[in-house]
C-alpha cells in the first residue's frame, strides 16, 4: 500500500490577486460574501498593513488569517489578527497551530508588544484553540452598529 504524503506550504500574502483567489476559504467563514464585496473590502484594507497568512496542502487553502499591524496607546506595536478560518475538512489537523506560530513569529520579527484577535462570544471552539495558544481576555470589544446590512 502506497500512502500520500501531503504537504503543508505557508505562505503570506500581500496582493489584492493572491487575496482574491482564496474567496471560497473566507467562505467558511463569511458565505455570503461575493467576489465584488471581498475584493472592494480588501481594496480599502490593503493600504493600511493589512496581510494574510494561508496554509496550502497540496496547492489546495486549508487555512487562512489576515493580520494587520501598528502602534496603539495601551500596547505599542502589536499584530491583530482577523478572520482567522480553518477548511471544516482540515480542523483538528495543526493548521491552526500552523498559523498561530507563523504569526508569533511575524510579531516578534516587527518588534510587537503584542498579538490581539476578536473572537464571537459563543464561538466557544475558537476560545478553546486561542487559550492554548496563549491568548486569554484583556477587556470587552465594544460594538455599536449602525447598518445591520453591511455586516457579513
Amino acid at each position: 500500500m502506497i500512502e500520500t504524503i501531503k504537504k503543508l506550504e505557508i505562505k503570506e500574502l500581500t496582493t489584492l490577486t493572491e487575496m482574491m483567489a482564496q474567496l471560497e476559504t473566507i467562505k467558511y467563514l463569511y458565505p455570503k460574501m461575493s467576489l465584488e464585496q471581498y475584493e472592494a473590502l480588501l481594496q480599502e484594507m490593503l493600504p493600511h498593513n493589512y496581510k494574510q497568512v494561508a496554509v496550502f496542502e497540496d496547492g489546495e487553502c486549508v487555512g487562512i488569517t489576515g493580520y494587520w499591524f501598528g502602534t496603539k496607546l495601551w500596547c505599542g506595536k502589536f499584530i491583530e489578527i482577523d478572520n482567522f478560518v480553518v477548511h471544516p475538512d482540515h480542523r483538528s489537523k495543526g493548521i491552526g497551530k500552523h498559523i498561530s506560530d507563523y504569526i508569533n513569529s511575524k510579531a516578534e520579527e516587527l518588534g510587537c508588544v503584542s498579538i490581539v484577535l476578536d473572537a464571537y462570544t459563543n464561538n466557544f471552539p475558537a476560545h478553546r484553540f486561542y487559550y492554548n495558544q496563549g491568548f486569554g481576555p484583556k477587556g470587552f470589544h465594544f460594538v455599536k452598529i449602525l447598518n445591520a446590512d453591511g455586516l457579513n
